[in-house]
Formats: C-alpha cells, sequence, structure tokens
C-alpha cells in the first residue's frame, strides 16, 4: 500500500524572520526542508508533495532534480493561511494516487522527526487503513506525521480558513488511531529564533542528525 506525505513549508515564517524552510541544520549542507523529505522517504512515505510558496525559487533549489518520488507544488494563496496549503497538497495526493487511503501530513517546523515515527504511523495505517486519523502521541501530547484519511479531504475542503484544519481532526478525535512513540522531534516545533538556538544549534556543532 502507498501512503504518500504532504510537507507544507509554504509560510511566510514570520516569528522566525526568516524561511524556515532554507535554515540550516546539522553539518552535512541539509536544510530543515530537505532533512524532512530524506526522513520521510527512509520512513518509507511515497510520494512525497512538498507545497511551497514564500521564498519558492530558493526552497525549490535546494531540493534534488527530476527526482520522481517528490512533487514540488506552489501554493499561490500564501496569505490565506496553512488550511490553504494543505488542499494544493491534497489536490496533488488525490490526483497521483488515486489508489492511496489518504496522506501523511508534516510542517517544515518540525525537522527532527525520527524515520522510526514516519514507519510506526505508516504501520499503523496499513494495520487500519481505513481510519480518518492516525497520530502519534506520548502521553497526553500529539506529534507529526500526522495521517488524514481519504475520507476527510472533502471535510478540509469545506472548512473555514480562519480556524484551518483543527476543527475537522478535532470532530474526528474519536476515531482516531493513536500510536504511542518516543521521539521528542516528532513534538519539536520550532517556530522562533529562540527554539532554534535551543532544539537545532547544537546539531550544527554535533554533526549530521540521524
Amino acid at each position: 500500500m502507498t501512503v504518500p506525505a504532504v510537507v507544507l513549508a509554504a509560510g511566510r515564517s514570520s516569528r522566525m524572520g526568516r524561511t524556515k524552510a532554507l535554515l540550516p541544520i546539522g553539518s552535512s549542507g541539509q536544510t530543515f526542508l530537505t532533512r524532512i523529505v530524506d526522513v520521510l522517504r527512509t520512513g518509507g512515505a511515497a510520494p512525497i508533495v512538498v507545497v511551497v510558496g514564500t521564498d519558492a525559487d530558493a526552497v525549490i533549489a535546494t531540493l534534488p532534480t527530476n527526482d520522481p518520488a517528490v512533487h514540488v507544488v506552489r501554493n499561490p494563496r500564501v496569505d490565506d493561511g496553512q488550511l490553504s496549503s494543505l488542499l494544493v497538497g491534497l489536490d496533488v495526493v488525490e490526483r497521483e494516487c488515486p489508489g492511496a487511503p489518504g496522506t501523511l501530513m508534516t510542517l517544515v517546523d518540525l525537522p527532527l522527526i525520527a524515520a522510526d515515527t514516519v514507519r510506526a504511523v505508516i504501520a499503523a495505517v496499513r494495520e487500519s487503513p481505513s481510519s480518518p486519523l492516525v497520530r502519534p502521541t506520548r502521553g497526553p501530547r500529539f506529534g507529526h506525521p500526522v495521517f488524514f484519511g481519504r475520507a476527510l479531504f472533502a471535510e478540509f475542503r469545506a472548512a473555514d480558513p480562519a480556524f484551518g484544519a483543527k476543527p475537522v481532526v478535532r470532530a474526528h478525535a474519536h476515531e482516531e488511531r493513536t500510536v504511542p512513540i518516543d521521539d521528542d522531534g516528532s513534538f519539536a516545533d520550532v517556530d522562533t529564533p529562540d527554539d532554534y538556538e535551543r532544539l537545532i544549534r547544537p546539531t550544527l556543532a554535533a554533526g549530521p542528525t540521524a
């Protein structure tokens, strides 16, 4: 069973002050975005849809060229919010993966997700392909990547952009499957320069991230 993934990397990164997709991580020349793509690929997601917007040309230049496993699509309506990027990604999934039960989704804000977490979520999807929602958890916290079943796609399209995807997720929380994990990166949202200094700066000195 093919399980694609959508990476939302189109935002303006206003709290960071720099485009997060282009920020360096580790000492191997990776960026937030290229690491996330590599981790999703290693974890078994395919294809990987990357939604870009802000600094799109520079972001696209960091990705592998002529890679059939990576689909890059631009969101022309970045200012409409994160839901607009999700919908752009879902359009590609529906077009390119008609047999997939849904899609993983993650944000460029979470570059430290482990491949084992991706594998665990995909394994849960394959065990319960009709589940509308699969999320990695640790205690009361929900992490990434999240799996959205195809049955939710129409609900996302009908959602109010002012509130984004969260009301749809909450509406289906009673149906979700949770995947307990031990992965700090699944919960490490890097939104501000302080977050970067605390979570990412050590990786620049320590060497490549795994």
